[in-house]
């Protein structure tokens, strides 16, 4: 049976962290998939604002272009090298102003989003006449290539869109045409929370599902280690009313057996000996079955028949019927209360008060005191006994049903473990309380609550 629930229990984990994976991966999906899609909502809007950034301003576009026209014929005529023409064309002297300008068109027409933007030279190639192209400048993107921005690195940023531009110019009878290539790219700013946030009901329904999942395994769990201990607990009760039933059933047989003889039958006084231990083991065969059945019932299902009493009187009496079958155990009271009417069920509580009080002995105690006192609305009624004590992490378990206290790992007192919840079920449905007060070894004291 362990085995059985250690696998379970093994592959419920196994299944919790498959599904957990599942439901993590599907989210790693959704956000992948809503980062593209918010990578596509920024290029649009910025397509829809800057088809050409030189046509945000023409006095500055003109000069750029001079300023390439310039660079190409110098080139031309060699005045200028490859490396001339990119360091004049990176270090050119609008690019702040170009920049501001571009900075403030973004902030204008897309107020919801903080924009960071670099534009990079990738090519800068230059055609004559028939002869082949002449690539001046020709690299894959690198910040250090920026023409215009605010960007300090291209980590985070993506790409919006490139720039192709084509020139056509005459030097010395010399046709020649540049091509170039710019690529433009932006960094959102706080762009994961933006995401973050449009993902906020996919994030809090996934959280909800994983907790779900964790929860039922939760309760699963505990319901089936629940199950294991109350099977383990019937066993030992099978085990234990087997034990109890074995005593009278067999002094039973060896009764019947010895009034089969003659010389018994024949002698009055043998024979009444026997048949009272017959029926001495019948009366308590009786006692035995009863209190399994009645011990059975919750509070809610016992039928009281309640009547005013005084209840001090009433303890009183139950005090010497018990003096009478314990002459040895030194019993006491201790009554702070004076003719305390209570509406109770005699009978049930009789039978309560005797197990709470034969309990004490049974658990090693020769002294047992009865108190009563009244606190507020609330007449208490408390058993202090010198026995063995109960340990404060057994001390819970008390009133469970078919529960024992143990020595050790041996049951040293006999019993079906059903005294203890009869009487917490009878003082629950007086609408009633007990609890228990204990230490190992110095007694124990159960207090009884009821209602004035």
């Amino acid at each position: 049976m362990k085995q059985r629930i250690n696998l379970l229990i093994a592959f419920s984990v196994v299944a919790l962290i498959v599904l957990s994976s599942v439901q993590c991966y599907l989210v790693k999906t959704t956000y992948d998939y809503k980062v593209a899609q918010f990578h596509t909502e920024i290029k649009n809007e910025i397509a829809q604002i800057t088809n050409n950034y030189s046509d945000i301003d023409s006095f500055l576009a003109a000069r750029k272009d001079a300023l390439y026209k310039t660079l190409s014929e110098n080139y031309i005529q060699g005045k200028n090298t490859k490396s001339d023409i990119k360091k004049g064309i990176l270090e050119n002297e609008f690019k702040d102003a170009l920049t501001q300008k571009i900075q403030r068109k973004l902030e204008r027409d897309l107020p919801n989003f903080k924009i960071d933007f670099a534009i990079i030279l990738n090519k800068f190639i230059l055609y004559k006449n028939a002869w082949k192209n002449d690539t001046i400048f020709s690299e894959k993107p690198f910040i250090e290539n920026k023409l215009y921005g605010n960007l300090a690195s291209l980590n985070h940023s993506f790409l919006v869109r490139n720039y192709v531009g084509t020139t056509n110019g005459t030097f010395e009878n010399q046709d020649y045409k540049l091509l170039t290539e710019d690529s433009m790219y932006v960094s959102v700013i706080d762009w994961e929370m933006i995401i973050l946030r449009r993902m906020t009901v996919i994030l809090i329904l996934s959280l909800f599902c994983i907790l779900t999942l964790i929860s039922l395994f939760v309760i699963a769990i505990k319901a089936l280690i629940k199950q294991k201990k109350v099977s383990d607990v019937k066993t030992d009760f099978i085990n234990n009313i087997t034990h109890e039933l074995k005593t009278p059933l067999a002094t039973l047989g060896i009764s019947t057996k010895i009034l089969e003889q003659k010389n018994i039958r024949d002698n009055d006084e043998n024979f009444n000996a026997i048949v009272n231990t017959i029926s001495r083991q019948n009366n308590r065969l009786q006692n035995l079955i009863d209190q399994v059945m009645a011990n059975s019932l919750a509070e809610n299902e016992i039928e009281l028949e309640k009547e005013k009493i005084e209840t001090e009187d009433f303890l009183f009496s139950i005090v010497n019927d018990f003096k009478l079958t314990f002459p040895k155990i030194d019993i006491q009271t201790d009554f702070q209360t004076q003719k305390t009417n209570l509406i109770l069920d005699k009978f049930h509580l009789t039978t309560a008060l005797l197990n709470v009080l034969e309990n004490a002995v049974k658990y090693g105690s020769n002294k047992i005191v009865v108190k009563t006192k009244q606190i507020e609305n609330q007449f208490s009624i408390a058993i202090e006994d010198n026995g063995i004590g109960i340990s404060k992490n057994k001390q819970a378990l008390l009133f469970e049903k078919f529960y024992r206290v143990e020595q050790g790992n041996l049951h040293n007192t006999k019993g079906l473990g059903l005294g203890l919840y009869y009487v917490d079920q009878i003082i629950k449905a007086h609408q009633g309380t007990i609890a228990v007060m204990s230490d190992l070894g110095k007694g124990a004291v159960f207090t009884i609550m009821f209602k004035v």
